[in-house]
């Protein structure tokens, strides 16, 4: 399989709008985007690469991607920020507004700097308990600061295995025919679902 040769960066298929500086050491691969918006400013070092539809957006400041870091496909950052040397960002990953330190490695699909959904470390004081007992009843919530209960003892009946059905031994409309038909066709055939004789052999 033949490979095209790489080309100059002049002759790659990438979007290039405002302040944005690429060293000629850089690969930058077809369809990346690299959008600086008024007041802001990309800088893309030495040996640095850049995967096939990456979008890096310069926001409110500089976006500077240092040498040798290596960005993956799909790759989406917005904002100001810097990604370090020889930092490896995942595939398809997202990062707003932060830096990622020098050498670091982001697995494909991470989110990093998405501060619209806070995360909260603790849990609501008065959660409600749902036990749900083994027989398939519904239970009552249960809370976990109620004083304790008396435990009542509960009974379980283990399921009984089903009785085996014995195979019926039903006709099958048509299969002498059949038989009749693939001896005519293929005589020296033996059949296969023939019945054994286990009677003794008179010699």
């Amino acid at each position: 399989m033949k490979f095209p040769p790489l080309q100059p960066i002049s002759n790659t298929e990438y979007y290039v709008n405002g302040d944005v500086t690429i060293h000629p050491g850089a690969a930058i691969a077809p369809g990346v985007l690299l959008q600086a918006d008024p007041e802001s400013q990309i800088i893309v070092g030495a040996g640095a690469c850049i995967g096939m539809g990456a979008v890096l957006h310069a926001y409110q400041g500089v976006l500077e991607v240092g040498e040798s870091a290596n960005i993956g496909t799909g790759v989406l950052i917005v904002g100001k920020g810097k990604i370090g040397t020889n930092a490896c960002i995942g595939s398809m990953t997202t990062i707003f507004n932060c830096s990622v330190e020098s050498g670091q490695v982001l697995a494909p699909g991470t989110l990093l700097g998405d501060s619209s959904r806070p995360i909260e470390d603790q849990l609501p004081e008065n959660v409600p308990e749902v036990v749900e007992p083994s027989n398939g009843q519904v239970a009552e919530p249960v809370s976990v600061n109620s004083a304790p209960a008396e435990v009542a003892e509960v009974t379980i009946e283990e399921p009984q295995a089903p009785e085996p059905v014995a195979k019926a031994n039903n006709p099958v409309y048509g299969e002498e025919s059949l038989n009749r038909l693939l001896s005519t066709l293929l005589p020296h055939r033996q059949a296969l679902n023939r019945p054994l004789d286990n009677s003794p052999s008179s010699s």
